[in-house]
């Protein structure tokens, strides 16, 4: 027996956390009956489940990569008819959906899966695992000012976690720097506030890893999937931040 938001995220419904909300708003049922609390055991091998009153069936696994481009939404529908990320993956069927997110105007490497386990193990904050991020900034800031954003920095939401943070390029004529910048967090625009926060506005972002899978070789607006091998190691990469945190 397992718990109905699990089931329901590994078959590829939405992520672990949208499961939840799914069943508390009413829209589950267990053989026949509408399930709106969390917790409740089931049986995917025998309970009949149905979302939307469609069965839920067990999907293949999908794990893909995508170089997000500049100006496309890092979700899979959009209301206003905007571009999203999922019209760029041609050929795959399943439903898919984001592992965390790009802002609008950063592009770079985005993770799509429709493993629901798996997107939670990568973006739930007790995991940490590294982000790597290409910044362009207006000006030069000196060392000690990026010596704040790797011990930490206050935003309005809080201190920052330390950052690895170093020098890519300078470009005096155009009086730019090219920062590149290792975060173990998820929160909303955080790289640019970071470096808002020192008075650096980033002029263009690109993310080029994620734990240890890097962008290298991938056009933008392209997407391939990954390895068996990748996938585990990305697995592994949450699994070991978290048992480090725990001390183990």
């Amino acid at each position: 027996m397992e718990r109905l938001q699990k089931v329901l995220a590994e078959a590829g419904v939405a992520s672990r956390r949208k499961c939840e909300e799914i069943i508390l708003a009413g829209r589950v049922q267990v053989n026949g009956e509408v399930v709106t609390t969390l917790g409740v055991k089931v049986n995917p091998a025998e309970d009949e489940i149905k979302v939307d009153g469609r069965a839920i069936g067990q999907q293949k696994k999908i794990y893909v990569i995508l170089h997000k481009p500049k100006g496309v939404i890092t979700s899979a529908t959009d209301p206003e008819g905007r571009k999203v990320v999922t019209d760029f993956l041609p050929g795959i069927k399943e439903r898919v959906y984001p592992v965390g997110r790009l802002d609008y105007d950063t592009e770079g490497l985005l993770i799509l899966t429709n493993d629901g386990e798996f997107a939670h193990l990568l973006t739930h904050p007790k995991h940490h695992v590294p982000k790597t991020y290409q910044a362009t900034v207006k000006g030069v800031p000196h060392g000690t000012l990026l010596d704040k954003l790797k011990t930490g920095i206050q935003l309005e939401d809080g201190m920052t976690a330390p950052a690895e943070v170093e020098y890519a390029d300078v470009n005096l004529e155009k009086n730019e720097s090219i920062i590149q910048i290792t975060i173990y967090e998820g929160r909303n625009r955080q790289v640019r506030r970071m470096f808002e926060a020192i008075s650096f506005p980033v002029i263009r972002l690109k993310r080029i890893k994620f734990g240890p899978i890097f962008l290298t070789g991938l056009p933008r607006a392209k997407y391939r999937h990954l390895t068996p091998k990748e996938v585990e190691e990305l697995r592994n990469e949450a699994l070991k931040t978290h048992n480090v945190q725990k001390g183990q």
